[in-house]
């Protein structure tokens, strides 16, 4: 097991500091909607319900019920979808669980793209949202108020959690749910929110860490992942801005460097790379897979779906072996070094003066001191935002930190100074605090109207 302790003076007082300020935002909470949300959970219902039967009513559904005697399939129930899917449709499992057995969560289904699958998750999706969140607003409110819990004492990892309800595990990325949840959460009347966003903070942290120029350069000026786009999916160039080649610059991002940098290898990222070329097209509309089988690294079925990819694992192998030994051979040389000094040791530290220890993987060494410091710089920016604000008596409060943003409840006429005061705190003095940041930190603000929804923030543009 991690343990995880304060080993200086001002890494306890980052957490005890945090923890009141933290207790703040509890305390002042988000108004919730509840009309909205009782009318939200009746339209979801009815589009779960509506989904079902058509499941039931497909050639899909049909034959997945034969598969069991006539009776009516559970769509909640993976081991029985696993064995129809894999047992009795004899699909080969695009993953695997950790136990061995083929995978059927939303990334594994999608693979597969079979229209009913889609249904199903799509169905999963709404259910989650009206029963997961939804209810927890409407179970958890307080005179029409939201006060989630924010922990720092649960992830070995040193950043926060939370529950009561869980607000750090409400949707981001599926723009359909994060609308639906957002919506209905409202600042104090009169007021509006802010919200405060770090950008890549997390490879800004590595920054500081190995000292690697190249990286470096990359973070402030270049274009990484569209470099690896052009490398793994032999381009000559790359246009983000087309929508067909932007999917590639995604995929190189999600599918290589993220998962690179997180600890993984060439043979899992070469799936995610084939699965984001399915959605993508080059300028002259050759699809992605067409261009990566003429170029020989795939073979097509009459389908065109992937047949063989051995030749474009091996092409992925090069372009990993590039990427740590050339690309970024400092950032290399500083997890062999860590790595290392843990065996030595038995623990890790925190430029912010906190210590891991316990049993790690490399993948935990190595990738502890950015998770763990980016939530203390953000943590620190709270803290500081919490105590401007209150020594400047303004009427604005700080509601919420989730991942790597703050968002604020904001009274208008203090609005223009808010933002100023947050943006440079979390930019500009929290470097004079810790000199040993040696990366410009940029954020991004979001901001909504007065009386007007979470989920009806829009950014900013900022000097």
């Amino acid at each position: 097991m991690v343990k995880s302790v304060p080993s200086t003076k001002e890494a306890y007082e980052l957490f005890h500091k945090g923890a009141l300020a933290l207790q703040r935002a509890e305390y002042t909470g988000m108004r919730v909607d509840m009309e909205y949300c009782k009318r939200k959970k009746e339209e979801l219902t009815i589009r779960i319900a509506e989904l079902e039967q058509k499941i039931y009513e497909s050639n899909f559904g049909k034959k997945w019920s034969r598969s069991i005697g006539g009776k009516r399939p559970n769509l909640n129930s993976n081991p029985q979808l696993s064995r129809f899917l894999y047992s009795i449709l004899k699909l080969k499992p695009v993953r695997f669980t950790e136990s061995g057995q083929p995978a059927t969560d939303e990334e594994a289904l999608s693979e597969l793209d079979i229209p009913e699958l889609d249904m199903l998750l799509e169905m999963r999706k709404f259910r989650k949202i009206r029963d997961t969140y939804l209810d927890a607003f409407m179970r958890e409110q307080v005179n029409g108020y939201i006060h989630p819990f924010f922990n720092l004492h649960l992830t070995k990892t040193f950043r926060s959690s939370s529950d009561s309800p869980n607000f750090q595990n409400i949707p981001k990325r599926d723009k359909e749910a994060t609308k639906i949840c957002r919506e209905a959460l409202f600042p104090r009347p009169g007021h509006q929110f802010v919200s405060m966003d770090y950008s890549a903070i997390e490879v800004k942290m590595a920054v500081c860490y190995v000292e690697d120029e190249k990286l470096c350069y990359d973070v402030l000026h270049g274009d990484m992942h569209k470099d690896m786009a052009i490398e793994l999916y032999m381009l000559d160039d790359l246009d983000k801005r087309h929508s067909g080649e932007a999917v590639l610059r995604q995929g190189a991002k999600n599918g290589f460097v993220f998962p690179q940098f997180y600890g993984d290898y060439y043979g899992n990222c070469v799936l995610n790379l084939l699965k984001w070329a399915r959605q993508a097209y080059l300028k002259d509309d050759t699809p992605a897979l067409v261009h990566l089988k003429d170029k020989e690294l795939i073979t097509l079925d009459k389908s065109g779906n992937v047949k063989k990819f051995d030749k474009f694992l091996e092409h992925v192998r090069k372009v990993e072996d590039q990427f740590w030994n050339v690309r970024y051979k400092q950032y290399s040389r500083w997890k062999d070094k860590v790595w290392y000094e843990y065996q030595k040791k038995g623990y890790i530290e925190m430029k912010t003066g906190f210590r891991c220890y316990g049993l790690m993987s490399k993948k935990d060494i190595t990738n502890y001191p950015f998770q763990g410091t980016a939530f203390h710089c953000l943590l620190w920016a709270f803290v500081e935002i919490d105590r401007v604000f209150r020594e400047h008596k303004m009427d604005s409060r700080l509601v919420s930190q989730i991942h790597d943003e703050i968002t604020a409840d904001i009274l208008p006429e203090e609005c223009d100074n808010a933002i100023k005061l947050m943006v440079r705190i979390a930019t500009e003095d929290i470097r004079e605090n810790w000199k040993w940041i040696n990366i410009p930190l940029t954020v991004e603000v979001e901001k909504a109207e007065v009386d007007k929804s979470w989920g009806e923030r829009k950014f900013l543009n900022l000097p």
